[in-house]
C-alpha cells in the first residue's frame, strides 16, 4: 500500500483528516482599505512579487481577500476574520488603515505592509531596519509628498490665489501629517492654506462649493483609501468647477485630474508580493527590513489643463513620466 492510500485508509477510520491539495496550500490574507476596481491593475504586480519566489495564485498558493471600498470602519473587522481563517500571512497594501487594523487583530501571523507614511512615527515598527514584531514591509513615504504637490499646484497656478488641501478626518493620523506638511509648504510659498475635510461622497459637493467661493487656486488632496476609492469622483469635480487638482495615483489624472504626483505604486506592490513569498518560504518579518521605494512618477493631462486655462511649464511637461492628451 502506498502512501496515499494509507493515508485514505486511516482517514476513512478517522485517524487523520484528508487534505484537499487545495487545503495543503498556504492561504495569504489581502486586506484592502479600497476597492479591486481601484487596485486591479496593480494587483498584477503584487501577483509578479509573489512569482518571483515561485507563488501563482491558485497552482501553489491560495489569497482570501477583503475589500473595504474606502470604509475604514470595515476593516477591524475584515482583519479578525482574516485572523481567524488562520492565513499564513496577511498583505496589506496601499493603506495605513488596514495595516494598523491588522496591527490590532494580531501579534503572531505575519503582516506585510505597503503605506505611504514612515511606519515609525505611526507606532507599526521601532526600527526601520529591525522591525522586530511581526510586521514589515513597504513605505514610498507618500504622504510625506504633500509638500510637493502642494509646489507643483503652485507652480502651474502663479500668483498669490490660497490653496485648499482636503483630508479625511476619520483618518486622523494622516489627515495631521498632510496638514502640518501642506501649512510647512504654503508657508514657504507665502500662500493661505485652507483645509477642508471629507469623510463621505455626500460632502463633496459642498467641498467644491466651498472652493469656488474661497476662490482657491488649486485642491491638494489628501492620501487616503477614501479618497482613492472614489478618485474618479473627485477628478470629475474638479473638473466641473475648474479646479486645479493634484492626487497621488496615476488614475486620477486619466480620469481628468491635472496632475498626479507619488512614489511608484506597481514598484510598491511587486516589493509588497516579494516580502510575502519570502515569509511563505520561512522568513521572519523581524529579520526583512522595511523596504522604501525611491521611484516618484509624475502625470500631467494637458487635456485637462487646456480645460482648465492653465498653462503648464514645459520644465514640469518635460519632468513628468506621463503627459496624457
Amino acid at each position: 500500500m502506498n502512501r496515499r492510500d494509507t493515508v485514505l485508509a486511516l482517514a476513512s477510520l478517522g485517524a487523520v483528516p484528508v487534505l484537499s491539495s487545495a487545503q495543503q496550500q498556504p492561504v495569504i490574507g489581502l486586506l484592502g482599505s479600497e476597492s479591486p476596481t481601484v487596485w486591479a491593475r496593480h494587483m498584477r504586480a503584487f501577483h509578479e512579487g509573489l512569482g518571483e519566489l515561485g507563488y501563482v495564485d491558485g497552482r501553489n498558493v491560495a489569497i482570501e481577500y477583503r475589500w473595504a471600498d474606502g470604509h475604514n470602519d470595515r476593516l477591524p473587522e475584515m482583519a479578525a476574520d482574516l485572523v481567524r481563517s488562520r492565513v499564513a500571512v496577511i498583505a496589506a497594501p496601499g493603506s495605513t488603515p488596514s495595516t494598523l487594523a491588522a496591527k490590532a487583530a494580531t501579534s503572531t501571523i505575519p503582516i506585510v505592509f505597503w503605506i505611504g507614511s514612515d511606519p515609525r512615527e505611526l507606532g507599526i515598527v521601532a526600527n526601520m531596519n529591525r522591525p522586530e514584531g511581526n510586521l514589515t514591509g513597504v513605505t514610498t513615504l507618500n504622504h510625506k509628498l504633500v509638500a510637493k504637490r502642494v509646489e507643483l499646484v503652485h507652480e502651474v497656478v502663479l500668483g498669490t490665489r490660497p490653496i485648499a488641501l482636503l483630508v479625511n478626518p476619520t483618518s486622523p493620523e494622516l489627515a495631521r501629517s498632510a496638514i502640518e506638511d501642506a501649512q510647512a509648504a504654503a508657508g514657504r510659498l507665502s500662500l493661505a492654506l485652507h483645509v477642508l475635510s471629507a469623510s463621505a461622497e455626500a460632502d463633496f459637493d459642498a467641498v467644491f462649493a466651498r472652493l469656488v467661493q474661497l476662490h482657491a487656486g488649486g485642491l491638494v488632496i489628501g492620501t487616503d483609501a477614501f479618497f482613492t476609492s472614489r478618485l474618479e469622483k473627485l477628478a470629475s469635480l474638479a473638473l466641473r468647477h475648474g479646479v486645479p487638482a493634484v492626487y497621488h495615483f496615476r488614475e486620477f489624472a486619466a480620469a481628468g485630474g491635472l496632475i498626479s504626483y507619488g512614489g511608484s505604486i506597481a514598484d510598491a506592490f511587486r516589493k509588497t508580493g516579494v516580502y510575502t513569498g519570502r515569509i511563505l518560504k520561512g522568513e521572519k518579518p523581524a529579520s526583512l527590513p522595511v523596504q522604501q521605494v525611491t521611484k516618484v512618477d509624475l502625470y500631467v493631462n494637458l487635456k485637462t489643463a487646456r480645460t482648465l486655462g492653465v498653462n503648464v511649464p514645459n520644465t514640469l511637461i518635460a519632468r513628468a513620466d506621463e503627459v496624457i492628451e
